[in-house]
């Protein structure tokens, strides 16, 4: 069974666009408050916000016993590298991105945790002739595989978004993200399957999940759902009951089952335990249908490929 991480983030300052929902917390306030929420087993920690004090975030882990499934880079900032990072035109921009992923790495290694995700979301354009695709992928190739290189020992996963804040970014589906982590060669380098992602590219997250295994590039899974208008961070089987059990049924299949599952959950104006909570009691329970499921029966049915045996079945579980 795979163990359930909470992405630290979630645990601070909630706000969209409009409004702040809930005011920031410091690091040990974050962890103190996870320590509360039912069936957590982890963090998926935030550099660099959380790392600014690195003795002090190893004696909070300790004392708290809480595994690390991943740390996420965040690749944009508050006052810079606003047209993007790993694609700058700038090559200071891309090399001080690069300089600064490498010490994540290590950062991250001295915690015994080997995988790394980020979201590069400003890695885009709003308009159409705002950029040269060639040298933006070309660009891209040259700063992933220097930071995949510092430390092969270390995953480097790229969760891929449609938009925002750019109004496409070039890494927006899992097709897109698989072949340019083969382009460049680098092993280490793969994807983090965001369902919420996934839903809102129009992708069924178990097929994206099948293509990201079959090229080598599943290295990670954030939970979280949408309405598949936009990236709501709501809780998993909020929206999609069955796409999540397709989902568990496939990373079952494909041997995704002694990792990790990290939540984008927004708990918004809802009380972060309670919203938490209920995150986990959700996963556990789609899971909990899954395990229902008869596997040869199962088989049988998707080699039939037949709805009105399939569905039926399905309903039968609950």
């Amino acid at each position: 069974m795979n163990r359930l991480a909470i992405i630290t983030g979630f645990l601070g300052e909630v706000w969209n666009r409009y409004m702040v929902y809930q005011g920031n917390r410091t690091l040990a306030e974050k962890l103190e408050l996870a320590s509360h929420i039912e069936g957590v087993d982890g963090l998926e920690l935030c550099y660099p916000a959380d790392f600014e004090k690195p003795a002090e975030l190893k004696e909070l882990l300790a004392r708290y016993t809480f595994g690390i499934s991943g740390v996420n880079f965040r690749s944009r900032r508050t006052g810079k590298w606003w047209r993007g990072s790993f694609i700058s035109e700038n090559a200071s921009e891309r090399q001080e991105v690069v300089s600064d992923l490498k010490r994540a790495m290590d950062l991250a290694a001295e915690l015994g945790c080997h995988r790394i995700t980020t979201c590069p979301l400003n890695e885009g354009a709003d308009t159409l002739f705002e950029v040269d695709y060639v040298k933006v992928y070309d660009y891209a190739a040259e700063t992933f595989s220097a930071a995949c290189a510092h430390n092969r020992g270390i995953r480097i996963c790229i969760e891929y978004k449609q938009s925002d804040p750019m109004a496409r970014c070039i890494f927006g589906t899992a097709g897109e993200t698989a072949s340019f982590c083969q382009l460049t060669g680098a092993d280490n380098l793969g994807a983090t399957l965001d369902t919420g992602h996934a839903l809102y590219a129009n992708e069924r997250p178990a097929q994206s999940a099948a293509l990201l295994a079959r090229a080598n590039r599943l290295f990670y899974v954030h939970l979280n759902d949408n309405d598949g208008r936009w990236d709501w961070d709501m809780l998993p089987g909020a929206f999609h009951v069955w796409e999540f059990v397709e989902l568990f049924y496939t990373l079952r299949k494909l041997g995704y089952t002694d990792d990790w599952y990290a939540f984008d959950v927004s708990p918004k104006e809802i009380d972060t335990v309670e919203n938490f909570n209920a995150t986990m009691i959700l996963t556990r329970k789609l899971e909990e249908i899954t395990d229902r499921i008869d596997v040869g029966k199962m088989e049988q049915l998707l080699r039939e490929r037949n709805s009105s045996k399939t569905i039926p079945y399905l309903y039968s579980l609950l």
